[in-house]
C-alpha cells in the first residue's frame, strides 16, 4: 500500500471545546514565523486514530476580519498538509500570529510543514 493511500485515510477531527484546547497547551509547541503548533497525544479510549485539529487567533492579531482570515489559511494549510506530517492519536492546535494573514502562501506551508516535521520526529 502507497504512503499516499494510508495518509488519506487518516481522518481530521476538529476541536471545539476550551477544554480540549487547554488539554493541548500543556504538549509540544513549535514557533514558526507565521504561525505556533502546539501538539499532545490522547490519552486512553479518547486516543483513536483520528488527527485533532483547532484554530485560534487572538485579538493581538487584529480586529475579527482579520482574526478570521488568519484561521482560513490555517484551516487549509492544515488540510493540506496534516493528513501527511501528523500522527494519528494526537491533537494540534494552530496559532495565529502578526503575520500569518498576510504572509506569503508558499511560506506559510513552509512554516507549518518543518514544525509539523519537528513535532513529528520528538
Amino acid at each position: 500500500m502507497s504512503s499516499e493511500m494510508q495518509n488519506s485515510e487518516i481522518e481530521v477531527a476538529r476541536l471545539r471545546v476550551r477544554p480540549q484546547f487547554l488539554y493541548v497547551r500543556h504538549g509540544k509547541s513549535e514557533r514558526r514565523k507565521a504561525l505556533v503548533i502546539q501538539a499532545r497525544a490522547r490519552r486512553g479510549d479518547v486516543a483513536g486514530s483520528h488527527i485533532g485539529a483547532g484554530f485560534t487567533a487572538t485579538k493581538k492579531i487584529g480586529n475579527a476580519v482579520i482574526r478570521n482570515r488568519a484561521k482560513r489559511r490555517l484551516r487549509e494549510a492544515a488540510r493540506v498538509l496534516l493528513p501527511q506530517h501528523g500522527k494519528a492519536g494526537w491533537d494540534y492546535v494552530f496559532i495565529a500570529r502578526m503575520e500569518t494573514p498576510e504572509i506569503g502562501w508558499a511560506r506559510l506551508l513552509d512554516d507549518m510543514e518543518s514544525a509539523l516535521i519537528s513535532l513529528a520526529a520528538d
